[in-house]
């Protein structure tokens, strides 16, 4: 019953991300606000490509499932757990949490309210709302093993500089950034702005490992740290 029940969610949320990123892509191309689009389409949000990391975890989980004989042992359930535990739940998790207290705070600086006319509120909510309840659930049908810490940490800088870089290439680029509110930082705010998030990211890393504990026996669910 148990494994019904995880193939069934896995698949389900699969398929809810890949209708969500078909919609999304969509509107590129189409008359939106000024500079919503511009250079790297949504390539450069945030927002879009955790959508994507979401569907690839969910992909994953959905083939694991289907697998026969020790899939703990398996390439594709390694690759699976390592995904979800060090990029799919503290980013994702980082997603709905930045974008919604910033939306609170002055929502200008993050998702300007002409964006409302191109993207209805369902998808606003798909793509900065369900976030984080789909992981949640994630967490509780499902152990996973974690990697080492300082692994995790090292990949997770890798990316988020990455990320930064990108950001950065793009402004230099067309001269917009990709969000609003960092026009509003001077080059030692970008920077310290950056090292909070990190921050934050890495606390819900530990964050997803204290809850995976909490459910799953670490027998099962620790990697070492």
């Amino acid at each position: 019953m148990t494994l019904t029940i995880r193939r069934v969610y896995h698949i389900a949320i699969f398929s809810w991300y890949a209708f969500v990123v078909k919609n999304l892509a969509a509107k590129d191309g189409e008359q939106l606000p000024p500079g919503i689009f511009v250079y790297g389409g949504p390539w450069k949000y945030l927002t879009f490509l955790n959508l994507l990391l979401q569907m690839l975890f969910f992909g994953l989980a959905a083939l694991s499932d289907l697998q026969a004989g020790n899939k703990a042992e398996s390439t594709l359930n390694r690759c699976k757990d390592l995904l979800f535990s060090v990029f799919a739940f503290p980013v994702g998790t980082f997603v709905v949490i930045f974008f919604w207290t910033i939306f609170a705070y002055d929502r200008e600086l993050v998702y300007p309210a002409t964006i409302d006319t191109f993207f209805p509120p369902w998808m606003n909510h798909a793509m900065h709302t369900l976030v984080l309840p789909f992981l949640l659930g994630e967490v509780v049908v499902q152990p996973h093993i974690y990697p080492q810490t300082k692994h995790a940490l090292q990949a997770l800088g890798g990316v988020g500089a990455a990320y930064l870089f990108w950001i950065i290439w793009v402004y230099l680029s067309v001269g917009i950034w990709v969000y609003p509110l960092l026009a509003h930082f001077s080059t030692p705010g970008l920077v310290g702005l950056f090292f909070f998030n990190m921050s934050v990211v890495v606390l819900l890393y530990l964050l997803g490992n204290k809850l995976n504990s909490h459910f799953w026996s670490k027998e099962v669910t620790s990697g070492g740290h």
